[in-house]
């Protein structure tokens, strides 16, 4: 084959590797501006358990999890981390139980009900595997008083 012939073949190939390469890079990675936070619920709170607690989002979509298709790529579900000292693994499915609510069917609110006391809340983005975005997308951890 000539250097002519192999040039014309492996630039288009170059091309379509690249385009492919930077699409699966950004496929889950949420625009600068994308965020999530609390609706009415500020740091300080204090309120009577049970209370709602509703999810923002700004600049990305929520799917259910599991969610096949396009669309997964620019979206996630809420998890709500409840006392939980520091983020789980970033790299790793958000974990399931008590302190880590999921929020599988896209749901934007819930009905929370906490012991008497000071809590700590966050939210935390996750894919239609429950791994977060990356970057990941998770609000400012705010501290409630429940009476």
């Amino acid at each position: 084959m000539s250097k002519k012939s192999l040039v014309s073949v492996a630039v288009p190939i170059l091309i379509i590797t690249l385009l492919v390469s930077t699409f699966i890079t950004r496929a889950h990675t949420p625009p600068d501006d994308a965020k999530v936070y609390f609706i009415g619920l500020v740091d300080g709170a204090v309120v009577t358990s049970p209370f709602k607690v509703k999810f923002g989002i700004k600049g990305f979509g929520i799917t259910p999890a599991g969610t096949k298709g396009k669309i997964r790529h620019t979206a996630g579900h809420h998890h709500l981390l409840v006392d939980v000292e520091q983020l789980p693994d970033l790299d790793e499915a958000i974990p399931r139980d008590v302190r880590h609510l999921h929020f599988d069917k896209g749901e934007t609110e819930a009905l929370l009900e906490l012991s008497t006391g000071k809590h700590t809340l966050q939210l935390l983005l996750g894919d239609e595997d429950h791994e977060p975005q990356a970057p990941p997308l998770f609000s400012e951890k705010i501290t409630i008083t429940v009476e």
